[in-house]
């Protein structure tokens, strides 16, 4: 990824890039592609039925932790506001999938892997919010 790169280059960084929020922004994407393929691989299980929820947690959280990092990653003006709202909703997000896919993990080694990457991207979302100075 070029987060770091593209960011401490922008005019209105000028070069004071905050590390915690790059992290986030990598996991966020890293998390959006993890979830969805999870989400596709549930979907390639003989017992599809029953990952029903899994799937639909995996796609909520793709979709949340896409916005989160696009959102975080605009740097002209300000809106830490809507960043730390949209921070706290992609902690909420990938707690709730991590959780679930927690519970497939032994029996499919796609949920074992997106419940961490669902974990790294809430634990990132909060270092992020404590670089901010945010309550959570």
């Amino acid at each position: 990824m070029h987060a770091r790169e593209m960011i401490s280059t922008h005019p209105h960084v000028k070069g004071n890039a905050n590390d915690a929020l790059i992290r986030c922004i990598e996991e966020c994407f890293d998390c959006a592609q993890t979830c969805t393929s999870c989400a596709d691989a549930c979907l390639g299980e003989p017992m599809v039925a029953q990952l029903t929820q899994c799937i639909r947690l995996n796609m909520d959280c793709a979709d949340i932790c896409m916005a989160t990092g696009a959102v975080a990653t605009r740097r002209t003006g300000t809106n830490e506001d809507v960043i730390r709202h949209m921070l706290n909703a992609c902690m909420a997000a990938c707690g709730l999938c991590g959780e679930e896919c927690e519970r497939h993990a032994k029996q499919h080694e796609h949920c074992r892997v997106c419940a961490e990457a669902c974990r790294r991207c809430e634990q990132a979302c909060r270092q992020a919010l404590d670089s901010m100075g945010a309550r959570h």
